[in-house]
């Protein structure tokens, strides 16, 4: 029914909505979204919001511990409300009262993340190294889970059929493993609660997650709101044809009705081009759009495969996907922490197309409050989803750890210092942040996957040895180098690392 009613109003017929009179029998009562429920986790140091549906005039009381507030339910059925940040080390209750009243159990404050992306986010634990050992001990009552249903929508959603969990052996094995790796770990190191949201979908593009917003904060994707414009504009016009064997039906159903006769099916309605899980924004609505605004600290990301071969233009889409969801948000620069594509060999006839979206995920940590997890010493090239989990979601969670939470630990591995490329004589100099406790070879071995070129922009294989901060790259082939590239190549599983055990991302210093 809302649905059809926000149509009514775009048209600008009342037709529908006086649809909800031939059909509805009874006052509606007060509801929530599927997001609030037993065994949720709210986040904690912020403004608990919640908001729900009843009838129209109705007022509406959510009482939280001491804390409660009142909302009055506007004409579209709709209210929403907000209390002060609650504190409590004890599960609480959260009572929502109107003309009827619902009481949620067992509710704890903590921290809630949203996990999402595609296939290597969904990848279960079942699925993953050591499972049966990872499955037998995942008795942590303070941990929660909810699913999100994979469904794409093609305009905002007002909810999804999902339910808060508590974390044990039964519910564990079908969520997603780098989302309760990730949690678990917090969990470990915070001692807080943890509540995690997992809205992901195998083999989905960046596109479908992203708001409208997203797109038309970045010019590089005007094309893409263009599309999205024009698919809502042919929704509106078949919506509009529609409408008259609405009315027509309307008349029917009300007949029907006065002779207390069953009233029939109505028409047929138009899909909406956008409701797919490929076209932008589908995701968003269908699966993101319903948690908004649930308060969350932040969101783990693990999607790119399926825009391989995009290069730079990944980074513009990862600005319009962070930028638009923390503008929905309305949380500010809440933390967005994403992984980095593990190698994998694709088949593809420019080995570098996957270093190139490594290149945008790393040029992507300059917007503000973003991490990344290095993957390419845990890799398999002949898999596309690596089994270990357990490392992706520690290394997130330790980029949580420390530009979330504040904690002094090393929490990356090596990146190549932009510009700090220097040529000394027949070698070049490349310096690195983030070394920890000092760059090394993991295995021992001299360091592999470094390639030096000169003016004729041909890379060969170099030696590289490490000075301090510094890594010098040469080749008895290469007399006036020029440029150094660093695991630049989809199957590259480098050596060097710091002391802590995270590996250093590729790089280039050229252009070409």
């Amino acid at each position: 029914m809302p649905r059809l009613q926000r149509v009514a109003r775009i048209v600008g017929l009342g037709l529908l909505i006086s649809l909800g009179g031939v059909v509805r029998t009874s006052v509606a009562d007060v509801r929530l979204p599927h997001i609030f429920g037993d065994h949720m986790v709210l986040q904690r140091d912020k403004p608990v919001r919640i908001w729900g549906s009843a009838d129209p005039g109705e007022k509406v009381t959510v009482t939280i511990g001491k804390e409660h507030a009142e909302a009055t339910t506007d004409e579209h059925h709709k209210w929403t409300l907000e209390l002060p940040a609650v504190s409590a080390k004890t599960p609480v209750e959260v009572t929502v009262a109107g003309k009827n009243t619902i009481v949620l159990h067992d509710v704890l404050i903590g921290e809630v993340w949203i996990c999402s992306g595609q296939s290597n986010m969904q990848w279960n634990v079942a699925s993953s190294t050591h499972a049966r050992k990872e499955i037998e001990q995942a008795n942590h009552p303070e941990i929660r889970l909810f699913t999100v249903p994979m469904r794409p929508a093609g305009e905002p959603a007002d909810d999804v059929n999902g339910a808060w969990t508590v974390c044990t052996p039964k519910s564990i094995p079908s969520f997603t493993a780098v989302g309760y790796f990730f949690g678990r770990y917090l969990h470990e190191q915070l001692e807080v609660p943890v509540g995690l949201v997992n809205s992901s979908w195998g083999g989905t593009r960046i596109e479908p997650w992203t708001p409208p917003v997203g797109f038309r904060e970045v010019p590089a994707l005007a094309s893409i709101l263009a599309d999205i414009e024009k698919a809502n504009a042919a929704y509106a016009e078949t919506t509009a044809a529609a409408l008259p064997h609405y009315a027509t039906w309307l008349a029917i159903a009300q007949k029907a009705k006065e002779n207390h006769q069953e009233i029939p099916a109505p028409p047929a309605w138009p899909t909406n081009p956008l409701a797919n899980n490929y076209a932008a924004t589908g995701l968003y609505n269908g699966m993101v759009y319903p948690l908004v605004p649930f308060a969350i600290r932040g969101a783990i990301w693990y999607q790119g495969e399926s825009n391989n071969g995009e290069g730079m233009l990944y980074y513009e889409k990862m600005k319009a996907l962070i930028e638009g969801w923390r503008s929905v948000w309305h949380e500010g620069d809440f933390s967005f922490l994403y992984v980095q594509l593990a190698p994998f060999r694709y088949g593809t006839s420019d080995p570098t197309a996957l270093a190139r979206i490594w290149e945008a995920q790393t040029a992507a940590l300059a917007i503000p409050n973003t991490g990344m997890a290095v993957t390419n010493d845990i890799a398999n090239v002949k898999d596309i989803h690596p089994k270990d989990k357990q490392d992706v979601g520690k290394r997130l969670a330790l980029w949580a750890l420390a530009k979330t939470y504040g904690k002094q630990i090393v929490y990356s591995g090596p990146l190549y210092i932009d510009n700090s490329m220097k040529i000394e004589g027949s070698k070049i100099r490349v310096k690195f942040d983030h070394v920890g406790g000092g760059l090394v070879a993991r295995n021992g071995k001299p360091l592999d996957w470094f390639k030096i070129a000169g003016d004729d922009k041909k890379f060969v294989d170099a030696e590289a040895t490490i000075d301090g901060d510094s890594v010098i790259v040469s080749s008895p082939k290469v007399d006036k180098p020029v440029a150094v590239r660093f695991a630049f190549d989809q199957v590259a599983e480098p050596n060097l690392q710091n002391v802590e055990g995270l590996p250093a991302s590729a790089f280039r210093t050229d252009k070409w």
